[in-house]
């Protein structure tokens, strides 16, 4: 891959921002401009299928002669890199309080199309890799990228690509299957035990990389022949040369893919990387990755000083599926137990977490993540979501709870995961789709600008996503309950020099509100709230306030 690095001037502070609304009008929320250190644990990550979200470039939309008709929702819909930057020099997830972008794969997809009993489908969704050492032509260039990921910087956001080590793509007619010392293609998995779950393919036709082999490997024929049409064997060699010599690996099937995955670290300087089907690959794996990534994030720190944003390390979320925040540190496979927090991951997606929501009061959903990320889980972290891309029972299905969606996810503790169209509503039940396609429509931007209903909804969650981004302390920080009819909370989060208290207040009566401050805040001390953009000081200990709304989120102004 080739490495050509643009320049911009980054940022470490948040701007001042008004909150955006539908139609150009605004929310009465502003985020003042503060040093605020950026905190993984309480990162607000925005997931977006990078086909599905904006078309700002038409003319990428068809490539490889993928033309036949689809099933509904199966085909590439014309979502591309140039759409998501568009979204993000205009503000929109500045607005929506978003510190971090987690994409779907980026990288080049099979060119033919399979059907696995849904109809007709082509790679829209990234995560059937034909060739990781090329952007594919649908979503953009490495110059779209590269434009995307500055542009996201300079505005104090993070980006999270996903990384896919465990299979290629299905074999169809245009993508023949890899040498069999690279993949296995007739061992279905079974899911028994851990052996079951690891040495097969997921699905049918999906190859599965033989992460376990150290035995060498030559470059699979089809990707030699693709590289020297393209005009960049003699340099990709060269890179993989120079990679297999520094690091001493072996030039086995998992080490070639570390290799082009870090490349995305180098080149463009991504922030880190959702890591696809952490369960179904060899733990060590995960160690041996983290390893080569980190040396890839320190030198693009080095060679780009003035790029970087702060001290962070690179950041590795697995997708161990169906881990819950109560197992702590270890994964249970049946006949052995794995803790990926010690291979390589210092966050893991919660699993467990809509189940919470639906069957828990908030105060027990706080205390006990409170809790357990505290002790077990002391200095690792979870994402928690209420919608994903590939889970068939959301939270709200029908979307008849969005305002109570954004209030759990996004005041929980732990790093919240908002999956595009939450904030606005965007239907997960689309006619004539089957399965996951239901999840996966177009981003309803036309909707957002004409529905009143959903410019409330995307004001609420605006709302509650800047005051987390502006304060640590909603993710990260200590909570502790004030009272619990009305119920109020507080949270406090310390690093160094910095310190940040907010006290919360949900399900509240509308009108005359009484707060006690007094275990975050001192007599005298201005405060606002951030819901109503309401000035307050505390006196004898208390606040009071009239407001319309029935919630409140206190910070020292």
């Amino acid at each position: 891959m080739k490495k050509i690095l643009g320049l911009i001037l980054i940022s470490t502070v948040l701007s001042c921002n008004t909150l955006g609304s539908k139609d150009g009008r605004t929310a009465d929320i502003e985020i003042t401009e503060r040093n605020i250190p950026f905190v993984w644990e309480a990162a607000n990550v925005y997931f977006l299928l990078t086909d599905r979200f904006n078309n700002a470039d038409p003319s990428n939309d068809v490539n490889f002669g993928r033309t036949e008709e689809t099933a509904v929702l199966r085909g590439f819909e014309g979502g591309d890199l140039k759409g998501i930057t568009e979204k993000i020099n205009e503000g929109y997830f500045t607005d929506l309080g978003i510190n971090t972008i987690w994409m779907t794969p980026v990288v080049e997809q099979i060119h033919g199309y399979t059907d696995e009993g849904t109809g007709i489908t082509y790679g829209y969704h990234g995560y059937w890799t034909k060739d990781w050492t090329a952007i594919d032509p649908n979503y953009g260039t490495e110059d779209d990228l590269r434009e995307l990921v500055d542009a996201a910087h300079s505005k104090g956001i993070r980006i999270l690509l996903d990384a896919v080590i465990n299979h290629t793509g299905p074999v169809t007619e245009k993508d023949p299957v890899w040498p069999k010392e690279w993949v296995r293609n007739h061992t279905p998995c079974t899911y028994q035990d851990y052996e079951t779950t690891i040495t097969c393919t997921l699905v049918e036709n999906l190859p599965d990389i033989r992460t376990e082999s150290d035995e060498e490997v030559d470059l699979p024929p089809q990707l030699v022949e693709k590289w020297k049409a393209e005009g960049r064997y003699e340099e990709e060699i060269a890179e993989l040369d120079e990679f297999f010599e520094r690091t001493g690996h072996p030039r086995a099937p998992r080490f070639y893919i570390m290799k082009w995955l870090a490349d995305y670290i180098t080149d463009f300087g991504i922030d880190g990387y959702r890591v696809d089907t952490v369960k179904h690959t060899e733990e060590y794996v995960w160690n041996e990755f983290r390893q080569v990534a980190d040396h890839a994030f320190a030198e693009y720190k080095r060679l780009n000083p003035e790029k970087v944003l702060d001290d962070n390390e690179f950041y590795m979320v697995g997708e161990v599926y169906n881990y819950g925040i109560s197992s702590g540190r270890a994964f249970d496979f049946g006949d052995k137990k794995v803790d990926y927090f010690d291979n390589g991951f210092e966050s893991l997606i919660n699993f467990e977490f809509k189940w919470n929501a639906r069957q828990q009061d908030l105060e027990s959903i706080f205390t006990r993540y409170d809790g357990i990320l505290n002790s077990d889980l002391e200095n690792f972290w979870v994402l928690n979501y209420l919608t994903s891309h590939d889970d068939h029972d959301p939270f709200d299905k029908e979307r008849e709870k969005p305002f109570e969606t954004a209030t759990i996810l996004l005041l929980s503790p732990g790093t919240s995961q908002v999956y595009y169209g939450d904030e606005s509503s965007r239907s997960l039940i689309i006619e004539g789709a089957i399965g996951d396609a239901n999840l996966r429509s177009n981003m309803n931007w036309d909707q957002i600008a004409a529905d009143d209903h959903v410019g409330e909804v995307l004001s609420h969650w605006q709302k509650l996503g800047q005051f987390r981004a502006a304060h640590p302390a909603v993710g990260a920080g200590k909570h502790e309950m004030i009272s619990e009819e009305p119920y109020y909370f507080s949270r406090t989060y310390t690093a160094g020099d910095f310190k940040d208290k907010v006290v919360i207040g949900i399900d509240l009566p509308k009108g005359r509100k009484v707060v006690d401050v007094s275990s975050a805040f001192e007599n005298g001390d201005r405060i606002i709230d951030k819901y109503s953009n309401t000035s307050l000081e505390v006196k004898e200990g208390k606040v009071e306030i009239d407001s319309d709304f029935d919630i409140l989120l206190l910070a020292k102004d």
